[in-house]
């Protein structure tokens, strides 16, 4: 009985473990391979993937599109017309 009892215990911890790694925005960035089979997933069915996750490969796409440029601030003046 006591048997039992420590192997449906070891069991359920294992099952609560992580079964994937989550992706930064640059470890995304320097694999763009890993990069595009995230954003094929997001896009396939969000149920599966995690916000997190979605989040990080669409702020990948941005930087490597985009860059990581001076952001935009507006004059503190109003314009004249």
């Amino acid at each position: 009985m006591n048997k039992i009892t420590l192997l449906m215990l070891v069991l359920a911890l294992t099952g609560c473990g992580k079964s994937e790694p989550n992706d930064t925005v640059d470890s995304l960035i320097s694999h763009p391979d890993r990069l595009r089979e995230v954003e094929r997933q997001c896009t396939d069915s969000d149920a599966k993937m995690p916000a997190a996750e979605c989040s990080a490969a669409s702020e990948a796409r941005h930087r490597l599109f985009i860059g990581r440029g001076p952001q935009y601030t507006p004059s503190k003046d109003a314009p004249k017309f």
